[in-house]
């Protein structure tokens, strides 16, 4: 699978050092599922996609919702258990390690760049 690094261009921050590319049917259909845990620096880009569900997820993930120009449109923290989270204006999906969002200030409109 691809990796890439993402940042909030906005506010300097690295929101994933090593963002796996979910980029086909398969690897979109299974995202996280089955993994213990996401390590710090990493996660997961899908794209395309509007909406995400943690139903079978072991822990807690942060979302951030795209757009085409990569514009931060929506976040949720601690996304976790039986939890849905969807925006219709997104283009793509991070999720990210618990607790990213707040550690790297992300917010609705910050700017995200893709390296790799």
């Amino acid at each position: 699978m691809r990796v890439v690094t993402m940042k909030n261009a906005t506010k300097g921050t690295v929101l994933a050092e090593r963002a796996e590319v979910a980029g086909t049917s398969a690897t979109r259909r299974k995202g996280l599922l089955g993994r213990t845990g996401l390590e710090e620096g990493a996660g997961l880009w899908i794209v395309p996609c509007e909406a995400v569900h943690a139903i079978g997820m072991k822990f807690a993930i942060d979302v951030v919702f795209l757009d085409r120009g990569r514009r931060v449109r929506k976040v949720r923290e601690g996304l976790y258990g039986w939890s849905f989270a969807g925006c219709l204006r997104a283009h793509s999906v991070v999720e990210l390690p618990a607790g990213t969002v707040k550690r790297t200030g992300t917010g609705v409109g910050d700017r995200v760049e893709v390296e790799g």
